[in-house]
This record gives C-alpha cells, sequence and structure tokens, in this order.
C-alpha cells in the first residue's frame, strides 16, 4: 500500500472512532437524564455565552418542576401547536416533513422545518441553532436514542422543562412566571396557548408581545387543543 493509502486507511478509521466516541457519549447523557432531570443544555449555554457578552453577570431563568405540576393545558397546547401525532409517531412524522419542503420550496427559502417534539428536544440538549446538514444527521441519531430509551411521558417532560421561551428563558414554570407572574401549574388555557405560539420564536415574541401574528396563532391553537392526545 502506498504512503497515501496509509494516510487514506488511517484517516477513515479515525473518523470511525471518533464517530463510534460520539455515539457513546451521546448515548451515556440520554441514558443519564432518562432517570436524572438536565441541570442544563447545549441551547442554554449557547444562549448564557450570547447574554453574558453584554453582561457578565446575566443568568438564565430557569426551575425545574415536574411532570403533574404543569397545567394540562399548557400540555395540550404544545401538542396541538407542534406535534398533533406526537403521542403515535415514532420520532419522525413524514407527512410533516414532505409538507415543510412542499411550503420552503413554494415560498423559496426556509419557512418550515417539520420538526416533532422529539426532534427539537434532541437539538435543545445537545445541538446548535444552525441548519446544516451535519446538525440535522446528529438530531436523527439522537431523536432515535430518545424514542427508544425513553418514555413518550419523560420525552415530553423534559422538552418542557427546557425549550427556550424568551431572552434567558427557559422551561415552563420561567415562562409561567416571566409572562404572568404566575406557577406553570396554574395556567389558564388562553395563557398555555399564547405560550404554545411563542415556541418558533420565543426571542422576537419576548420583546413583541402584542405582534397581531402570535394573537391570530393563539386563537387556532385554542380551538386545537381539545383534541390534543396527551402521552399516558
Amino acid at each position: 500500500m502506498s504512503f497515501l493509502g496509509r494516510i487514506i486507511k488511517w484517516g477513515l478509521l479515525a473518523l470511525i472512532a471518533a464517530g463510534g466516541l460520539w455515539f457513546l457519549w451521546l448515548l451515556a447523557w440520554v441514558l443519564y437524564w432518562g432517570s436524572f432531570n438536565p441541570g442544563t443544555t447545549r441551547f442554554m449555554a449557547i444562549r448564557l455565552a450570547e447574554l453574558r457578552e453584554k453582561n457578565p453577570d446575566a443568568r438564565l431563568q430557569y426551575q425545574w418542576v415536574a411532570y403533574n405540576r404543569i397545567s394540562p393545558h399548557l400540555k395540550r397546547a404544545l401538542i396541538a401547536a407542534e406535534d398533533a401525532k406526537f403521542v403515535d409517531h415514532d420520532g419522525f412524522d413524514w407527512q410533516g416533513i414532505q409538507l415543510a419542503i412542499e411550503k420552503n420550496q413554494k415560498k423559496g427559502r426556509f419557512v418550515a422545518g417539520g420538526s416533532t417534539i422529539s426532534q427539537q428536544l434532541a437539538k435543545n440538549l445537545f445541538l446548535s441553532p444552525s441548519r446544516s446538514l451535519w446538525r440535522k444527521g446528529n438530531e436523527a441519531v439522537i431523536t432515535l436514542l430518545l424514542e427508544n430509551l425513553w418514555s413518550k411521558q419523560r420525552i415530553f417532560e423534559v422538552y418542557l422543562n427546557v425549550i427556550e421561551w424568551g431572552n434567558g428563558v427557559f422551561g415552563a414554570e420561567a415562562a409561567a412566571r416571566h409572562y404572568f407572574n404566575r406557577s406553570a401549574q396554574q395556567l389558564t388555557a388562553a395563557q398555555a396557548a399564547r405560550l404554545a405560539g411563542m415556541v418558533p420564536n420565543p426571542r422576537y415574541y419576548d420583546t413583541h408581545r402584542n405582534a397581531p401574528g402570535l394573537a391570530r396563532k393563539t386563537a387556532i391553537i385554542l380551538a386545537r387543543m381539545q383534541a390534543a392526545k396527551l402521552p399516558p
């Protein structure tokens, strides 16, 4: 084998080994967080670093609460808004992905992602807000791990507690207190629908709380909430 051939061979082996180590690292964290609550996530670390560029003393608003201490209204609102098939799919809504592709092609730009709650959680826990193929591939692997190693309720519980809801605001409890000065357990149906409407663009809606589009989304989500299926 030539010198160049040996370099290519060892380079490929190194890539395979690095990929295996990355997978084992992901697997270890997914197994751990299946029983223990995350204290932070990749998204939280990114947002905190951004905030501290302007204010070195900045802190995130984040407080974990148990699944049964979050309003059923918020659970139904998020499923109605983000992933109506959450209880039934295996982590990917293939029909939703196809519709998102068609919508993006029609608009000529990225306007819809088709991501499920499981995919969103995978991204929030481990990845960045970028939209590269590399990130999407990693997101798919993590989504499969979550779906096969956690119950649907555990996926939803962690999602409710770690998703971004504003400038430095993460999780249902912090969001409820930030926007409505009450606990996540006390949210009304209208408040829950409004919070669910903020999820696709939380930092924008944090500073544009009276945006007309948010009011329209809130009304649509309210109308769909009753049909939302919650994980057992």
